[in-house]
């Protein structure tokens, strides 16, 4: 009889790694505190409950790094995936879920699992010895009694940063006189159209006033623990961004970029707020990248002055919830497993990576390392240049140590190709030079395609094979 692997988390790393683990035939226990402990942040006790954005981001395998990692992942057979695509809604280039469907079909397909063993409640302290194998996939919002136990056994502090949540607007509030359905450029991705996101234009007037109303918004309080904690740079408030400079909302998540009033088409927007689908029935609608800080007074004040907002009900709105992640490239080794107790190996995103889909990744690996130890059988991670190979580099060891080795430049990333060994620059296509704009898609596709043939030998010749 195989030993149990014990799982502490039952979220998106949790959940990948469960499924993985089952599929190589090793039993698993997977521990859960929802809904007996709850966080500031969840609301359910689904498991890979989405708590910041229904969106897994670009499904593009040929050009973007995220898009790789979602091939990837659908060759290793990942749950998270083959439920996000039996769960996506329209959202132009993007992968978007149905969040409440979504997470439901993971619960179900593993507690349904004979393999899984589902044990509700905290892990307060460090796993008892007589768990052999242990996955830590706690995620961000890890109970301050573990992270305590777990900062004690590192001699290593843990970092943080604030991670915002985006409000969530009901479509029926919507005033579509005013607002129109586009995807950027008339882009149409996973079981979209082109015309997947609702668009709400500003004239300069109005986005200057509506700079002005963040600025001014009430903001939530910090505690004195709190305030020197940094925020990622992938999910900062929008009142943070607009801290940076009045024209910096214009030139990120309200682009006008690709968008065309189509109610007022010889009239170019100033700026464009996007909302994307948030469910499968259309009915609930997230405002792109308006993470927030706002009190929830400020928020409804504020945003109702969006032009096409002015009447709009809230289903959740914004909020803001501290996260934690390890000194990775310090404490783990290249099999994530704790240095100073190896019996521990940490997922998804307390290792240092950022994203829902980076955080499954990495619970993938886990999954599949800690299989492999349970069965006596070798196993190598996948090499750099693959998108799973480049997240495990970037968390085990890079990063910049400074010249008296007590601090080093290691931050949470998003997989992206500068994470990847350098390709050689394309200079000529047949024979004639090309242009940058060129170069650079013959780039991402060079990667892309170099990734996709190491990571399918890397899985022809791994000992691993799941029982289908």
């Amino acid at each position: 009889m195989t030993k149990p692997i014990h799982i502490i988390g039952a979220g998106m790393a949790g959940a990948e790694a469960a499924w993985q683990a089952v599929r190589l035939g090793v039993p698993v226990i997977l521990h859960e505190m929802r809904p007996k402990v709850g966080t500031e942040a969840h609301r359910t006790a689904g498991f890979a409950e989405l708590v910041c954005s229904n969106s897994f981001r670009s499904d593009d395998a040929q050009q973007n790094a995220v898009g790789l990692l979602h091939w990837e992942m659908r060759r290793c057979g990942s749950l998270i995936m083959a439920m996000a695509d039996r769960h996506q809604v329209p959202a132009g280039g993007a992968l978007a879920v149905d969040r409440d469907a979504f997470s439901a079909g993971v619960t179900e397909t593993l507690r349904s699992h004979p393999l899984v063993t589902v044990v509700e409640g905290e892990v307060a302290a460090l796993p008892p010895e007589a768990w052999t194998s242990v996955i830590i996939a706690t995620g961000p919002l890890t109970s301050p009694a573990l992270a305590q136990a777990i900062r004690s056994l590192t001699g290593e502090d843990q970092l943080a940063f604030f991670d915002a949540i985006a409000p969530i607007v009901h479509r029926e509030t919507i005033d579509m006189a005013t607002a129109w359905f586009q995807s950027r450029y008339d882009k149409a991705g996973p079981g979209g159209t082109g015309k997947d996101y609702i668009n709400c234009p500003m004239n300069r007037a109005q986005y200057e006033d509506f700079v002005r109303a963040l600025m001014d918004g009430e903001k939530t309080d910090f505690r004195e623990w709190e305030k020197s904690t940094p925020y990622f740079d992938g999910c900062l408030p929008i009142e943070v961004m607009a801290e940076r400079g009045p024209e910096t909302l214009r030139h990120g998540p309200m682009k006008p970029r690709g968008l065309t009033n189509a109610h007022k088409p010889d009239e170019k927007p100033y700026a464009v707020v996007q909302l994307r689908q948030d469910n499968k029935l259309g009915t609930l609608y997230n405002m792109v990248g308006f993470q927030t800080k706002l009190k929830y007074a400020g928020q409804v004040k504020v945003f109702r002055s969006i032009p096409g907002l002015e009447n709009a009900e809230f289903a959740r709105l914004g909020g803001l919830h501290r996260n934690s992640f390890l000194n990775s490239p310090r404490v783990l080794d290249g099999m994530l497993r704790l240095k100073a107790q190896p019996r521990l190996r940490f997922a998804g995103q307390v290792t240092g990576v950022e994203g829902y889909v980076e955080s499954a990744a990495m619970g993938l690996m886990a999954g599949r390392m800690a299989a492999a130890e349970a069965l006596g059988m070798p196993f190598r991670a996948p090499p750099p240049t693959t998108a799973h190979g480049a997240l495990i580099n970037h968390i085990t060891g890079g990063h910049i140590e400074t010249s008296d080795g007590q601090k080093s430049s290691f931050q949470p990333m998003n997989v992206n190709f500068g994470l990847f060994p350098p390709i050689d620059k394309v200079k000529i296509r047949d024979g004639r030079r090309i242009r940058h704009a060129e170069q650079a898609v013959d780039r991402k596709r060079a990667y892309t395609a170099r990734a996709m043939a190491d990571f399918d030998r890397w899985l022809g010749s791994a000992a691993l094979k799941a029982a289908e």
